[in-house]
């Protein structure tokens, strides 16, 4: 099971209200608790093994459900006509440079071309390093460093070249 389908996992048990979802298969065993409460306040427990030949023989993760998600895309929908939303492409702690002690990858105001890094997203211990996909100038820096990001939630706006 790759990142991505973990992921779709994790939205479709925050989505449907299921409690509890365990999944084994012959390499790795991931269960994903939910409090199902009616209020905002839900968080996620994931719980992944992976084969002993890798160096995390255990991960435990805990997300909150999108309510921060909520709170930051609403300046996108005004600007969505003249601007690029760069978006998460997976669920982590989001941070604008490589280290604390290094400068951020970019600023408000500096332009970007494909290719370039343009933030880390740190998920179950792997950084990766996001790339930017268009071209031109970052006006909006929508997420806080080292704030926790979910799936498809926009990260930056780019006004294109």
């Amino acid at each position: 099971m790759n990142l991505n389908e973990i992921q779709d996992l994790i939205k479709f048990v925050s989505k449907s209200g299921v409690t509890e979802v365990e999944i084994e298969e012959k390499d790795f065993k991931i269960t994903i608790k939910t409090e199902n409460k009616k209020a905002k306040k839900e968080e996620q427990t994931i719980y992944v093994q992976q084969p002993m030949m890798q160096q995390m023989p255990q991960v435990q993760q805990a997300a909150p459900t999108p309510a921060p998600a909520e709170a930051a895309p609403a300046p996108a929908p005004e600007a969505s006509d003249n601007y690029i939303t760069v978006k998460s492409p997976m669920i982590g702690t989001f941070y604008r440079s490589p280290s604390p002690d290094k400068p951020a990858f970019f600023e408000v105001g500096d332009t970007i071309k494909p290719g370039d890094t343009v933030c880390i997203i740190e998920a179950m211990k792997l950084f990766n390093e996001i790339e930017s996909e268009v071209a031109g100038k970052i006006v909006k820096v929508l997420v806080d460093d080292a704030s926790p990001v979910e799936y498809d939630q926009p990260l930056f706006l780019v006004e294109p070249a």
